[in-house]
């Protein structure tokens, strides 16, 4: 059994979260903001957030992966899913779980270019450096870690460990490996 390792404890995130939501609250004030949550990870924190967030705001979903029942990127991002409302001229803000890699970020980005919104933006969870393989960086995030396998407060493994309060680092044993 893989030991979890505390990163974050619920109540630092609920710090963190209430922070961001002020931020973002001012930020975009007086503006059309649409916030596209990227499932499954995210939804644990979107919901946090929004109701730190105290200006309207529009809600939408996208699924994007490339992780998989791994603990590492494949590389190739797949979009299962498009947006049901319209950001033409809107403020648009990614919310996800954890920016690890920044592929499907960056595929992200493209996608909703497309639909012509005023701007785009990124928000994450977790802003994690070890894998960076794009210039991206979050424009807002609760916590930066360099390294290390994160799962809980939405964050998996293989489809495990979301619904934990907290933050924690996966160390795998010897024996175990990693898929």
């Amino acid at each position: 059994m893989p030991e979890l390792l505390p990163v974050l404890s619920k109540e630092e995130i609920q710090e963190k979260v209430a922070r961001l939501g002020q931020q973002i609250s001012a930020d975009y004030k007086d503006e059309q903001l649409v916030l596209i949550g990227v499932l499954k990870g995210a939804f644990v924190f979107m919901a946090d957030l929004v109701r730190s967030i105290h200006l309207p705001v529009e809600i939408d979903f996208i699924t994007a992966s490339s992780y998989g029942h791994c603990d590492h990127s494949s590389g190739d991002v797949q979009v299962q899913d498009d947006l049901r409302i319209d950001i033409r001229d809107k403020h648009v803000l990614i919310i996800e779980d954890i920016l690890d890699t920044g592929l499907t970020i960056q595929r992200l980005i493209a996608c909703l270019s497309c639909h012509q919104p005023r701007s785009i933006r990124v928000c994450a969870c977790i802003d994690k450096t070890e894998r960076r393989q794009t210039d991206l960086r979050p424009d807002y995030w609760c916590h930066r870690a360099q390294q290390g396998f994160l799962v809980g407060y939405g964050l998996d493994y293989a489809e495990q460990y979301r619904q934990l309060p907290a933050i924690y680092h996966l160390q795998f044993s010897a024996s175990e490996g990693k898929k």
